[in-house]
């Protein structure tokens, strides 16, 4: 089954202010997910596996690259054995690049935060408006991420357009 975001990715100077906004909100906080994103070669999307103590899936998804809340539409599937399909889609796609972070996650209703630390690229906080918990329509998911957004104070200039793993491939090419 596919499902829909509307998110946005955006630098983040300040994560306390992010963090305490959300506990001072009632945010439900899931914990710090040590995670390991493995990025597959695919010839459309992006195809990842997620490696967490938290959180362990595949996730294929399409997501136009703009700063604005933009729309994922997504494919998500629970890995009870992570490291066998690893090893599995290593030896038949071919790795793109790996992206490790710590991520704090925390849920107001069907609205997903992430207080993110990727080393080699700095803070980030991530707003997803999602329609996995409910059935939810497009604008007001749109609505639900510029209203954090602006409680949030995210400047235009703040947004991230790209994922992480164009970040770390555009580092990785650098060098």
């Amino acid at each position: 089954m596919s499902f829909l975001n509307v998110e946005i990715k955006a630098t983040c100077s300040n994560p306390a202010f992010i963090r305490n906004y959300l506990i001072s909100k009632g945010a439900l906080f899931k914990g710090i997910d040590d995670q390991t994103d493995t990025y597959f070669n695919t010839p459309n999307g992006r195809l990842k596996l997620r490696e967490g103590n938290i959180e362990n899936n595949l996730i294929y998804y399409e997501r136009e690259d703009r700063g604005a809340p933009k729309h994922s539409h997504f494919h998500l599937l629970k890995i009870p054995d992570a490291e066998k399909l690893k090893e599995v889609l290593t030896k038949s796609m071919g790795v793109k690049v790996v992206v490790q972070k710590k991520r704090e996650i925390y849920y107001l209703n069907n609205v997903k935060f992430h207080i993110d630390e990727v080393p080699g690229l700095g803070s980030f906080v991530e707003i997803e408006a999602g329609n996995v918990l409910a059935d939810i329509k497009q604008e007001k998911l749109q609505e639900q991420c510029e209203f954090y957004l602006k409680e949030f104070e995210i400047k235009e200039e703040d947004l991230v357009e790209i994922s992480y793993s164009d970040m770390m491939m555009s580092i990785l090419e650098s060098h």
